[in-house]
């Protein structure tokens, strides 16, 4: 006899008690007579544990727990509503005996098994369930990055318009996952927020196709094509590079190129890039081809903001770099305080002969004091422009656009002056909204890998509802942590721990109901 049979109750007691609750090993299985057929499942409900045995069977084989009134089909623990499946179990009757089989499905079919339920509990944005699916993968001893690789092509082409948070949160939660290789519930939490974050964003999308045509790669073509925003040729060209097996690694120098263009939505192009690579590292050439579409597509279709009045001096400033260079001293953070976007762009042109790695982290301190300094009253303002929509995330900003300014440029050297002068862009932006000082002693510092360790611990029960915070977070922190362990300026590294520890103890105001209003008003009676 098969070993993973085993001998329960006797027959004429099922009949007599319609039910019996068999406990073997620490496992719990509730035995069903009735109809003339017997059942056997888990006793406890897959979705928060409520004792099965408890709950109502009707003649349709319908078993309902009364708990969240989940119902289950026992002749295969399909779930009448959706979510998680209940395990049932094979029984017999031997010699008047119940007999029940409890050995496991082969890996491969529970790992089957196991995906196509996540992918429900993602499709339904449900957070529980994945977490469940999740806590299953991992109990049959399967990576947990799997179902991350999954997530990423469930919903690469439900973008609309290309690459999300989303997609960078997990790059930076796969860091900490790596980390933490000793502590499964924390590597859990890093591909449980990583997934939910995309099913978040990707909630009732549809598909937004890919245009499965390729031609011939051509550098100068592609980037024509994401210049003139035409998607269709955009993609045909990458698909032709992919389909001549062109690696990331050959294609990131055109990216990084497209990335810089022009000022893309506030430096997310660039940021996104980076975290492309990380990805695409961490999880294998199977996520490449998805993430690179996706990332592509984002491009194509990214705000330019070097387009609007508000930075028209960048081109020019960008195209003079040389010429506009002076003769200077090495250059310090405080000289960009408070100044505005055209005299930020002048200052850091008139550095252009300095050594690059210099005005880099003059930049990098002129952002992190901007965080520092951020007037968090404006967070409170309800009567003013749309133009003056800025908060904390905006600050955060110029910390991970310079971390990925660094990334690149120190690779593309060519690169450094658009890098520099869109660091410059964010910090005139924020000018206005700061304060005359900042208030370094009450933030600063101590140990900065204790801080950094510290609030890294707080992450993983952050509490925030919306993603976008605690990606903010995750990012901002893991950014500054990499800026921190450089060799930086004193100054520098003070003021960039200093801030970040202000943004992450600051109250955030994210909904804005009477700006919101207000702004509707204004526009409505300005145009009809």
């Amino acid at each position: 006899m098969d070993s993973t049979w085993i001998k329960t109750t006797a027959l004429d007691e099922l009949k007599q008690k319609s039910r019996v609750v068999v406990r073997h090993e620490g496992r719990q299985i509730v035995l069903f007579h009735a109809n003339d057929a017997i059942h056997a499942c888990n006793n406890r409900c897959p979705h928060e544990g409520f004792p099965l045995s408890e709950g109502d069977l009707n003649g349709e084989c319908v078993l309902t727990c009364h708990w969240h009134n989940w119902k289950f089909y026992l002749k295969d623990g399909s779930n009448l509503y959706g979510g998680d499946q209940l395990r049932v179990y094979p029984v017999e009757v031997r010699d008047d005996y119940v007999w029940i089989d409890l050995a496991d499905p082969p890996k491969e079919e529970q790992r089957t098994h196991i995906l196509a339920n996540l992918r429900e509990a993602f499709d339904d944005n449900a957070y529980d369930h994945m977490a469940r699916e999740l806590a299953r993968l991992q109990h049959i001893g399967c990576n947990l990055t799997e179902g991350l690789v999954n997530a990423i092509e469930w919903s690469y082409d439900r973008m609309e318009f290309g690459w999300t948070h989303a997609y960078a949160a997990c790059a930076d939660w796969l860091t900490l996952h790596d980390e933490y290789e000793d502590d499964t519930p924390k590597q859990m939490a890093c591909i449980l927020e990583s997934i939910a974050h995309i099913a978040d964003d990707v909630l009732r999308e549809k598909r937004y196709p890919f245009a499965k045509k390729a031609v011939i790669f051509r550098e100068d073509k592609f980037l024509s094509s994401i210049e003139q925003q035409d998607h269709k040729l955009t993609i045909a060209l990458l698909r032709g590079a992919l389909k001549d097996g062109m690696s990331f690694d050959k294609l990131e120098p055109v990216l990084a190129r497209a990335a810089l263009a022009h000022y893309n939505d506030f430096g997310h192009s660039l940021i996104y890039l980076t975290k492309t690579r990380q990805l695409i590292e961490r999880l294998g050439e199977r996520v490449a081809q998805p993430l690179l579409l996706s990332l592509v597509r984002s491009f194509i279709f990214a705000t330019r903001e070097d387009q609007i009045p508000e930075f028209s001096d960048y081109q020019p400033t960008l195209e003079n770099w040389d010429s506009a260079a002076e003769s200077r001293v090495v250059p310090q953070m405080q000289e960009w305080r408070k100044l505005g976007i055209s005299k930020s762009l002048a200052l850091t042109a008139s550095y252009a002969k300095t050594e690059t790695q210099r005005l880099y982290l003059a930049l990098l301190g002129a952002n992190a004091w901007s965080l520092l300094a951020f007037d968090s009253h404006q967070q409170n303002k309800t009567e003013i422009p749309i133009s003056d929509n800025i908060g904390w995330l905006s600050f955060t900003h110029g910390i991970t656009f310079a971390n990925a300014v660094n990334k690149i440029c120190s690779h593309y050297p060519d690169l450094w002056p658009a890098g520099l002068l869109q660091m410059s862009c964010i910090c005139g932006r924020n000018a206005s909204f700061t304060e005359p000082q900042a208030d370094f002693m009450n933030w600063r510092v101590g140990g900065a890998n204790h801080f950094y360790q510290a609030e890294i611990e707080k992450l993983f029960d952050h509490g925030f509802d919306e993603f976008i915070i605690s990606t903010h977070r995750l990012k901002t922190m893991l950014a500054a942590r990499e800026e921190s362990n450089k060799d930086l300026p004193e100054d520098v590294e003070r003021h960039l721990n200093a801030s970040v520890n202000r943004f992450l103890n600051s109250p955030i105001k994210r909904k804005q109901v009477q700006r919101t209003v207000f702004q509707a008003m204004k526009i409505v009676a300005r145009d009809g």
